[in-house]
């Protein structure tokens, strides 16, 4: 799927342009055309941390209309490989795609249908753990210190304490989770082996991997010779990094990530327009700010902190998100207020970078952490899905594709005479200029804008409020818990 070449220390340019659609593969979609086992849960029956839905990928490929009616023209697959575990982050075969996802055969299809539609696929790339299973790790299970593999991992004893809970590993585990040894990174064969599973998958016609945890991995030079044998394969591949908060060290020098999953503006923007209605049970233990509440000021200056942390080309290919596997739902962390997720939704659809949808958030799917964000999508109860917040999920994407300013346009905070709830920006480029304002107040509010002069230069494109003149300011009037964005005519 790659377009011209990219110059190696760049983002791709496609990526400001894509909007995309996180898939668990296991809970989307579930076809008759993959093999299914016989131990499989209810896909309605509310998910368990170790059992399995049935879901695959011959089931995302029947749902690509879907897809594309909302909008979605990237999508981010959670692990698809071989894996004993419903996540698939425990990878034992990192050359093919799990049976029970319907095999390398349905990943075949689903790149060609994707390819088809003009719909870009990036995989999770998971590189710093293996599993029990894994080949190399088992066969250290088997022969310890004897092992031809011994040096893939670290090992600290033997035999090895991989299913004793009451005690710990006796090698280097990820958090000291026994199902997940870490590699061993500075040994060369490992480095290589990892580089050939990424090349391999680049060579399939991927766009791109999302790299799980991947300021874990501490070898110098790994995730530069990473970058330089993907990009040598696929100019145009993205890779995002999974670094919750500064990232500025891992994407600014242009030999490493193109960009983050930008947690820290997920957290911010739930903390302003969620306020005290956050559900603090979900604001504890998070690697992003949810608590305390803040004001429209506050939001201001941290959005201004967090753009000037990356160069302007890597704001527009930041990973922009509201939730994902590893947290609660956008709705649930709200505590149930829609007006918050549709408040969160206009800010990110009109922020600078790749906006996200987890799979579900458009229809207002609910569901604390793991593993009640994991849901499987009830595709067979629409009287579930809740309307108002799929309309502003399809409408805000139509509004980012047919406006180029949200997508390459400056960002710039307008200061305005108003209230301590109203946020307002704009995004320009030198055909179009729009600005966007957030009411997260319990009141109507009116907002002063100076530097426009007349009501009439404004077009209202999305949402509510009225525009009146006053002198030569601009008064915005917009209703409690409400947004817009409007059109600055020249």
């Amino acid at each position: 799927m790659s377009d011209s070449a990219t110059p190696a220390d760049r983002p791709p340019a496609w990526v400001a342009d894509a909007v995309f659609y996180q898939i668990f593969p296991d809970r989307f979609a579930r076809s008759n055309r993959a093999a299914k086992a016989a131990n499989l849960e209810a896909w309605d029956s509310p998910p368990t941390r170790h059992g399995y839905k049935g879901g695959d990928l011959f089931g995302v490929i029947e749902r690509l209309d879907w897809l594309t009616d909302l909008g979605i023209n990237a999508i981010y697959f959670n692990p698809v490989f071989q894996s004993a575990s419903n996540h698939r982050y425990h990878t034992y075969d990192y050359y093919h795609v799990d049976p029970l996802l319907g095999g390398d055969e349905a990943f075949r299809l689903l790149v060609d249908s994707c390819t088809d539609r003009g719909i870009r696929v990036i995989l999770d790339g998971v590189f710093n753990h293996a599993s029990r299973g894994f080949f190399q790790f088992n066969d250290i299970l088997e022969n310890g210190y004897d092992s031809p593999w011994v040096d893939w991992f670290t090992i600290t004893g033997s035999p090895l304490n991989s299913y004793q809970s009451d005690l710990p590993p006796n090698y280097h585990a990820w958090w000291g989770n026994p199902a997940l040894p870490k590699f061993n990174t500075d040994n060369p064969h490992v480095r290589e082996y990892l580089f050939e599973v990424a090349e391999h998958w680049t060579n399939q016609g991927i766009d791109g991997w999302r790299l799980d945890v991947p300021n874990e991995i501490t070898t110098p030079g790994f995730w530069e010779e990473f970058r330089y044998r993907v990009r040598a394969v696929n100019p145009d591949a993205y890779l995002v990094g999974e670094i919750w908060g500064d990232a500025s060290e891992w994407i600014t020098r242009g030999d490493r990530f193109d960009a983050t999953m930008n947690y820290l503006f997920t957290g911010k923007t739930l903390a302003f327009v969620a306020g005290d209605r956050i559900d603090a049970a979900f604001a504890k233990g998070v690697d992003y700010p949810l608590k305390p509440a803040i004001n429209a000021a506050e939001y201001g200056d941290t959005i201004e902190w967090l753009l000037s942390l990356y160069p302007e080309g890597t704001n527009r290919a930041n990973f922009n998100l509201l939730g994902s596997h590893d947290t609660a739902r956008s709705l649930t962390v709200a505590g149930g207020d829609i007006d918050s997720v549709v408040l969160a939704a206009l800010l990110m659809f009109t922020f600078p970078g790749a906006p996200c949808v987890y799979y579900g958030d458009e229809i207002g799917m609910t569901g604390g952490k793991d593993p009640e964000s994991r849901s499987a999508f009830p595709w067979n109860r629409p009287d579930s899905w809740n309307t108002r917040i799929l309309e502003t999920y399809r409408t805000l994407i139509a509004l980012r594709h047919a406006h180029p300013a949200l997508r390459h346009g400056s960002y710039r905070r307008v200061h305005s005479q108003t209230g301590p709830a109203v946020h307002l920006f704009t995004r320009q480029t030198p055909k179009e200029r729009l600005l966007i304002a957030v009411n997260a107040g319990d009141k109507a509010a009116t907002a002063s804008v100076r530097d426009l002069k007349a009501g009439r230069r404004l077009k209202t494109l999305w949402g509510t409020g009225d525009v009146k003149a006053d002198g030569k300011n601009v008064r915005l009037v917009l209703p409690a818990r409400s947004g817009g964005v409007w059109r600055i005519k020249p």
